[in-house]
């Protein structure tokens, strides 16, 4: 099923641990979000890289179907997370240990939350939460939102595109 809405896609680390607070790990998912955007996959209109959960308002290309983007984004960076913590922190495995039938690690909570958002309105209700996660109560990231350098607040507030691959989503509303 193709979804013509751009959607709010929150996906959550495993048992809610904060394996995302290491930079090199908010840079993976960096780097996943340009490669799924150069290969016209997805459109990337707002994300927070929180320590154990990402935010993304995004819209899956017409020629994808939204499983199967969000399956292959979710598997791509596990696996990158996986190389680097066996090469540099193997005793942080033991911490994703499942031994399912079909993986012994796992790193994101299974059914991640995918919302069509259906107005302008609705949108920027959902960047304004996205953009004020990292001020929240226990998570205290950064003093104002545009110090958090692992979001699009800059995107749009400042209109400074560090990323590259984001689009204003008035631009598809």
């Amino acid at each position: 099923m193709n979804y013509r809405y751009i959607q709010f896609f929150t996906a959550t680390i495993l048992w809610w641990k904060p394996l995302l607070k290491p930079d090199k790990y908010k840079q993976i998912i960096i780097d996943t979000l340009r490669f799924l955007t150069e290969n016209k996959r997805v459109k990337i209109y707002g994300f927070v890289i929180m320590p154990n959960h990402i935010h993304l308002v995004w819209k899956v290309n017409e020629d994808y179907l939204l499983k199967d983007v969000q399956r292959d984004f979710l598997k791509y960076t596990a696996q990158q997370i996986k190389f680097d913590l066996i090469k540099n922190h193997p005793a942080v495995l033991p911490h994703f240990e499942v031994n399912l039938k079909d993986r012994q690690y796992q790193f994101w909570e299974r059914n991640p939350l995918s919302v069509d958002l259906y107005s302008p309105k609705v949108i920027a209700q959902k960047l304004a939460y996205i953009h004020a996660n990292p001020l929240k109560g226990k998570w205290l990231l950064a003093n104002s939102p545009d110090q958090y350098w692992f979001s699009s607040y800059r995107f749009y507030e400042m209109n400074i595109d560090e990323f590259g691959f984001l689009t204003h989503y008035l631009e598809d509303c």
